[in-house]
């Protein structure tokens, strides 16, 4: 389908990109799910980026997800499940089972790369472990992904700039080493799809396990979708505006159990009007009508990933995980030149996409989102809609910046389909789980690298049904907020300055009622701890 060209590789630029590709490490006591010659499970790892904790239907939403939500009706859904808020922080923890900051992320931006020696990624580990490995997305790297563990790749060299039809400037396209051209029709959540069921589809031909890590771009801004795929959710959200979605979602979660009887919704933002008020309601369904097209292309990959390992005999054993890379993205105003990146009414930006064409920045009711030529995303009241119940959105570590969906199947392990744990994890657990089912030692050298201990713990035993020894503490440096989670109690400061706010996340997951008035000893020892670990993680 696509043409391979000759062209040389694209250097990257140097901030974002080359940090994660060399920030990826592990460390990690060797487990024994795999062991007396059983055969090690596959594992399939799908992610969604920018997606919201209610988006998908098994926690809530209406858009369509059946593929997804069949994972929850044959497997288990996590109620606390947590991401560091911010995509390139949560891939280096995912890849490495490690707090971002110690592989040279501050929260809000990369540091200097002297702390890229410390560690190995999953891929590289399950690689030396007799494992088939193959990527494809988002890959914000310097390198390429298989010189970071994976035999196969395709995607983007994926940096901030972003189109879903087409190629933008400083963002090539690989098929492993090999620069492509982008075809007539693409699209790109479809042609993700296509690469990972192409790799899996080898991997089942093969007699090694494997590991595909699956990392989409959508559902993050441009809203880009294809016609045919927006026209189906026109009239659900014209019907149906912000409040009502959020009131339906919140009542689904109770009955389904994922929020408990007497939880709250987290307040509506001071600066969202009620729906009845908003004047441009065709426009602002559309806004979420695109970005409910761009979520139901990735259920679409996942079915067809489903569809392969069941026609393979291979599900009992294969371990499918579904998540987020952090809360809902509201970034997008109506004004042109509130997209973040320079588009507006006297700026054509045609040197965005390398085929010279033209951007129409922002959106507005004569700026409707969707075709490949515009560059919008849906706004706070949609993101606040998308994270229901929770308080918050993307960048901060209120829940709904920080709490992901997370789904897994796994029929060996997981027997009873349809529960749900309460059980808190984080995306740090990921290569310890990994290593764990595939009977893998960490290294205490590799390749010259001398890893650090792993800071997550394998989710094995929540997937056997069992209780799971806790973290002591989660704690976060947010772009907005520092943020330690302990037990039920989780304290929540602006990272520029101001006051704990203390919440009893047991009782409040929404995170309405500051208790540090009432508790001042228990924000201190919080504090204390959240500062012992910004000390121990190497973290001005």
């Amino acid at each position: 389908m696509n043409r391979l060209t000759t062209a040389p590789r694209v250097a990257m630029s140097v901030a974002l990109s080359f940090a994660l590709s060399f920030a990826l490490c592990v460390a990690l006591a060797p487990a024994a799910f795999a062991r007396d010659g059983a055969k090690r499970p596959n594992i399939i790892l799908v992610m969604a980026d920018d997606l919201g904790w209610s988006d998908i239907g098994c926690y809530g939403g209406e858009i369509d997800t059946p593929h997804i939500d069949s994972l929850a009706t044959a497997g288990l859904r996590f109620t606390q499940f947590y991401n560091n808020a911010i995509c390139g922080p949560t891939r280096a923890s995912l890849l490495t089972g490690l707090y971002c900051q110690q592989v040279g992320h501050r929260g809000d931006r990369w540091n200097e790369p002297k702390d890229f020696a410390k560690c190995v990624t999953v891929g590289e580990m399950l690689q030396r472990a007799g494992y088939r490995t193959a990527m494809v997305g988002k890959w914000q790297g310097r390198d390429s992904a298989l010189d970071r563990g994976f035999d196969r790749f395709y995607g983007p060299m994926c940096q901030a700039k972003i189109s879903y039809f087409h190629e933008v400037q400083r963002n090539p396209y690989y098929i492993d080493r090999k620069r492509i051209e982008l075809p007539d029709d693409f699209y790109l959540t479809d042609a993700l799809n296509e690469h990972a069921l192409s790799f899996l589809e080898e991997s089942l031909a093969s007699e090694k396990p494997f590991f595909l890590y699956v990392a989409h771009i959508a559902p993050h801004w441009p809203l880009h979708a294809r016609e045919a795929d927006v026209e189906r959710y026109r009239e659900r959200y014209r019907s149906s505006g912000w409040d009502q979605v959020r009131s339906r979602r919140f009542a689904r979660q109770r009955e389904a159990g994922l929020a408990a009887s007497g939880a709250k919704l987290a307040a509506r933002p001071a600066n969202v009007r009620d729906w009845k008020a908003d004047k441009f309601k065709d426009w602002q369904a559309e806004r979420m009508a695109v970005y409910a097209a761009q979520v139901a292309a990735i259920d679409r990959g996942v079915g067809q990933l489903l569809e392969a390992v069941d026609k393979a005999g291979a599900a009992e054993n294969t371990m499918v995980i579904f998540l987020s890379d952090n809360g809902a993205a509201p970034d997008g105003g109506l004004a042109p030149s509130n997209s973040g990146f320079g588009f507006g009414p006297n700026n054509r930006n045609a040197s965005w996409r390398i085929d010279g064409q033209p951007i129409r920045g922002g959106s507005g009711p004569d700026n409707p989102p969707g075709p490949h030529n515009t560059f919008a995303a849906y706004g706070l009241a949609w993101a606040n809609a998308s994270n229901t119940p929770l308080r918050g959105t993307k960048l901060g570590a209120y829940e709904g910046g920080v709490r992901t969906p997370l789904v897994v199947r796994w029929p060996a392990v997981i027997q009873q389909g349809g529960r749900l744990t309460n059980q808190p994890g984080h995306v740090i657990d990921f290569m310890a789980t990994c290593l764990d089912v595939a009977g893998a030692e960490y290294p205490t050298e590799f390749e010259g690298r001398r890893p650090l201990p792993v800071e997550g713990k394998t989710l094995l035993p929540i997937l056997a049904g069992e209780q799971r020894a806790a973290h002591a503490e989660l704690c976060w440096i947010a772009p907005r907020h520092h943020a330690i989670r302990a037990g039920k109690w989780k304290a929540v400061k602006p990272r520029q300055g101001g006051a704990w706010q203390l919440f009893d996340l047991d009782a409040d997951a929404a995170e309405t009622t500051d208790l540090a008035a009432r508790e001042p000893e228990r924000v201190k020892e919080l504090a204390s701890r959240f500062e012992s670990w910004r000390k121990r993680v190497n973290q001005k």
